[in-house]
């Protein structure tokens, strides 16, 4: 018995979506989206050091803000809780507890301070 093998044409590998960073004109592949666990967050180190807090909330948004808590410059904001007020999603920051809107960056409870947001997209 003679066996023929054919070549058949399959469809492109989907590849899974990924965490895209807009960096200096230019979108930076940080991780995948299967990473990110709704209302917990991922840091991640960027090609200068610093570090971008990375989370998804329970609505589905992925939002990224710099990791370094203001008041007290240690990187933890990847690890403080998420909530939200008047709809709008902020984490809370786990050593002062100062709450940082994701879309902003500015702190709820003190308007003089700030963190870094960075425009986020899925890919």
């Amino acid at each position: 018995m003679t066996m023929t093998m054919t070549a058949t044409a399959t469809a492109p590998a989907r590849t899974a979506p990924v965490i895209q960073l807009g960096l200096e004109n230019t979108w930076l592949t940080v991780c995948g989206l299967d990473r990110l666990t709704p209302g917990r967050g991922v840091a991640a180190l960027l090609p200068d050091g610093r570090q971008a807090a990375l989370f998804l909330d329970r609505a589905g948004r992925v939002h990224a803000v710099d990791n370094t808590d203001p008041f007290t410059g240690a990187a933890v904001l990847s690890r403080g809780l998420l909530g939200s007020v008047s709809g709008r999603p902020f984490v809370a920051s786990p050593l002062l507890k100062q709450r940082f809107d994701l879309e902003t960056g500015g702190c709820l409870d003190d308007e003089t301070a700030a963190v870094p947001v960075y425009a986020v997209r899925v890919a």
